[in-house]
C-alpha cells in the first residue's frame, strides 16, 4: 500500500510512469524526472498490478488506481493524433520538459494536443512499449469489472491494434518511418490479435483466428532465437512472457493451445532457475499451484523487501564468479544484491555490475505486480 501511495505521490507527474531523480543520494526534494522513454511499458504494468489489487480488494483506491493507469495510456495515445503510440508525453510548459526532451532527444520528439493543453511526446515507440500497454489493457479488462473502465480498455486497444494492422505491423511515426515492427514476431501478433479478439470480438474475432491458423506453429520459432543467450537483452525474455500470458488465457482449442504451450514450454524451462518473481507469477496464472514455485516466489518478494530504492551502483566482480561473459556471473544472484534498476524482473539476474550514482528512486511496481498476481492466485 506504501508503494502504491508513494507512485502515486511521486511516480506519475504527467499521468504515466516516470521516476524522479534528486540532486544529491540523500536528497529528498526532487529535481527532475527521468526513465520518461519507457514510460508506456511500466504504466502498462502499473495497471495491470492495480488492476490485480482492485480484484482482491475491490477498494475505491484500488479503482481510483486503476483509473489513473487506463488515463495515463489513453493520454499517450490521444496525444499523438493519430492512434499511435508515444513512449511519453510532457506537458510543453512543464519545468521538467527541458530535461525529459534533452534525455530523449535521440528518440525524436512531437508536438500534441490533447484537451486543448499543448504536449511534446516522444517516438520511436518501441516494441516493448506496446507490449507492456497491451498486457495492463487486458489486465484490465479481465479483472475490472468498470464499465466505464473497460469502454475504455475496448477503445485504446481498438485504436491500437487497427493502427498496426493498417501500417502491416510496422510502427510508423508522423513522418512515415518505420522504427521497428511485429512482420518477424508471429507471437506477439497473435498475442495482441488475442486480445482484440477478447476485447472487441466483432472486429478481431476473425483477424485472430485467420493469424492463428497460419502462424501459430511459428510461435516457438522466434522464442528459440531468444533463449539461446539468456543474458544479453534480457527484457525479451518479459515481452515473451506476457506475450503467452495473452495468447494461452485466451486460448482454449486444444490444437493452438498446444503450439503456444511447446513455445511457452522452451521460454519456461530457460528462465525457471533466475529467480524471477514476476515470471513465476505468470506461470502460477498459466499453470495452477506449484508447491516449489510457489515458495520460492514468497520468498523472493520478502527478499525483494530488503532492496534500496535508490540506483546506487553495485560491483560484484570480486564476489562471484563470471561466465561467458565479463558481466554474467554463473548463476543467478540472490535478489538482494542485484544491480538496482527500473524492473528488477527484467534485468539479468546475472549481471555482476551496474547501476548509478543513487540519485534515481525506482517506482516499485516491480513488487506490487507479482505481489498482488500471487494473492490473487493464492500464493499469498
Amino acid at each position: 500500500m506504501a508503494i502504491s501511495a508513494g507512485i502515486a505521490a511521486w511516480h506519475l507527474p504527467f499521468g504515466t510512469i516516470a521516476d524522479p531523480w534528486f540532486a544529491e543520494p540523500t536528497a529528498t526534494e526532487v529535481a527532475g524526472y527521468t526513465r520518461c522513454g519507457d514510460s508506456a511499458i511500466w504504466t502498462g504494468h502499473y495497471l495491470a498490478a492495480e488492476s490485480y489489487r482492485y480484484a482482491v480488494t475491490r477498494t475505491p483506491e484500488s479503482l481510483d488506481a486503476v483509473r489513473r493507469g487506463i488515463d495515463g495510456l489513453w493520454l499517450l495515445v490521444e496525444v499523438t493524433g493519430q492512434n499511435r503510440l508515444a513512449r511519453c508525453a510532457v506537458p510543453a510548459d512543464s519545468p521538467w520538459a527541458e530535461g525529459i526532451l534533452s534525455e530523449e532527444r535521440h528518440h525524436g520528439a512531437f508536438d500534441g494536443t490533447v484537451n486543448g493543453a499543448r504536449y511534446r511526446w516522444i517516438g520511436n515507440t518501441s516494441r516493448d512499449q506496446y507490449t507492456g500497454v497491451f498486457f495492463g489493457l487486458s489486465v484490465a479488462w479481465d479483472r475490472v469489472d468498470d464499465p466505464a473502465v473497460r469502454l475504455t480498455v475496448a477503445d485504446l486497444v481498438t485504436r491500437l491494434l487497427w493502427r498496426l494492422r493498417d501500417d502491416d505491423w510496422n510502427v510508423r511515426m508522423p513522418d512515415g518511418r518505420i522504427v521497428t515492427t511485429f512482420a518477424q514476431r508471429p507471437d506477439q501478433q497473435l498475442a495482441l490479435l488475442a486480445i482484440g479478439r477478447q476485447v472487441n470480438p466483432g472486429q478481431f474475432a476473425g483477424h485472430y483466428r485467420n493469424a492463428r491458423f497460419w502462424s501459430s506453429g511459428a510461435t516457438a520459432a522466434p522464442i528459440a532465437v531468444d533463449v539461446a543467450d539468456d543474458h544479453s537483452s534480457y527484457f525479451k525474455f518479459n515481452l515473451d512472457m506476457l506475450s503467452m500470458f495473452a495468447l494461452l488465457r485466451y486460448e482454449d482449442e486444444s490444437y493452438y493451445r498446444w503450439s503456444y504451450e511447446r513455445a511457452y514450454d522452451l521460454l519456461r524451462r530457460t528462465v525457471d532457475d533466475h529467480g524471477n518473481a514476476h515470471f513465476q507469477a505468470i506461470d502460477r496464472a498459466i499453470r495452477g499451484p506449484d508447491a516449489v514455485r510457489d515458495e520460492s516466489t514468497r520468498e523472493l518478494l520478502d527478499q525483494w523487501l530488503t532492496r534500496g530504492r535508490r540506483d546506487f551502483a553495485v560491483d560484484l566482480r570480486d564476489e562471484f564468479d563470471s561466465c561467458r561473459h565479463q558481466d554474467r556471473a554463473c548463476s543467478a544472484i540472490p535478489v538482494p544484491r542485484r544491480v538496482p534498476t527500473d524492473f528488477l524482473w527484467q534485468r539479468s539476474p546475472f549481471l555482476l555490475y551496474g547501476g548509478g550514482s543513487g540519485r534515481i528512486e525506482g517506482a516499485g511496481i516491480d513488487y506490487i505486480l507479482p505481489y498482488w498476481m500471487s494473492r490473487f492466485h493464492g500464493v499469498l
